[in-house]
């Protein structure tokens, strides 16, 4: 009977259960995102006491999709048992990338708009945390100073457009080959389109590498 309760005892109580797999979980999406010296924390809403259970308490993630309202479930697995739905809200912050100065809609950015500074980032799906993967890339929308750049409101600038002639290159164990063609898509770097070989007229798909120039899809991407 001591044992039992001290064994008890050194469980964690639900709303603790519940907080720690919420902070494992968001722990968890930072790191696959590769976000920079992400900090979190989380709060359980409303916790309440639970009824006493003979077995550990099931806990289970019912939506993590927006750290600012995760839903979890407990479960105990007693005849009869009981179930309680959490609701856990996390603050979620990171370094990323932010616009320092104006930037006009399809301008591309450059170094001296773009810095890293740590923000809130709970309701941000996709921030940019290198600021070097945003210099170039060209803003869909106006921006303003201080806004959290994003990868979905940038793209590529085009650099090859449809009729242009472009130099398809292949680079094979430091060999280079180079031949002439017509693109036949237009495309910003890293974007795949058609290109008609000048000389024997056959149509591949090639991978956009710089201004008038494409390479095979195969080959690693060049920076």
């Amino acid at each position: 009977m001591l044992f039992s309760a001290l064994a008890q005892a050194a469980v964690p109580s639900v709303p603790v259960q519940i907080e720690q797999a919420a902070r494992a979980e968001l722990e968890r999406q930072m790191a696959a995102s590769g976000l920079t010296e992400p900090q979190i924390e989380v709060a359980v809403v409303a916790a309440r006491p639970t009824p006493p259970c003979s077995q550990p308490v099931a806990v289970e993630a019912a939506d993590t999709r927006s750290p600012q309202r995760m839903r979890y479930v407990a479960r105990c697995l007693d005849t009869p048992g009981w179930r309680y739905d959490y609701v856990v809200r996390a603050r979620v912050s990171a370094m990323v990338a932010i616009a320092v100065a104006p930037v006009a809609a399809n301008e591309a950015l450059t170094d001296a708009q773009v810095t890293i500074e740590r923000r809130d980032i709970s309701n941000i799906a996709d921030p940019i945390s290198n600021p070097a993967d945003a210099v170039g890339q060209m803003s869909r929308r106006m921006l303003r100073p201080g806004d959290i750049l994003r990868s979905g409101q940038l793209s590529s600038p085009v650099l090859v457009k449809r009729g242009d002639a472009v130099t398809m290159v292949a680079r094979r164990d430091g060999i280079e080959v180079s031949m002439a063609g017509e693109a036949l898509d237009a495309g910003g770097k890293g974007a795949v389109v058609r290109v008609r070989n000048a000389g024997s007229g056959q149509v591949v798909r090639m991978r956009v590498a710089g201004p008038g120039t494409v390479e095979p899809v195969d080959m690693e991407i060049s920076h």
